[in-house]
């Protein structure tokens, strides 16, 4: 089983945040960076310092993913 840290999230959403800065008097988050903010809250909030791959939703699944491919590429 693959794993995530806490630390990779909150770099990724820093990425998507790069990526596509958050919009309107909101400041809506990305569709990524929001994916990845849910459980990246939810690690704190329990101490978590990773969590599995797969209990991810899809859309958070695809943006650490890609985050990850990119990061290796640069």
């Amino acid at each position: 089983m693959l794993y995530v840290s806490i630390q990779e999230l909150e770099a990724a959403i820093n990425y998507w945040r790069g990526q596509s800065p958050a919009e309107g008097e909101e400041l809506r988050l990305c569709p990524e960076a929001s994916a990845l903010a849910k459980p990246y809250a939810l690690m704190i909030v329990q101490g978590a310092q990773r969590v599995p791959v797969d209990v991810l939703d899809e859309l958070a699944r695809t943006a650490i993913q890609k985050f990850i491919k990119i990061s290796q590429n640069t």
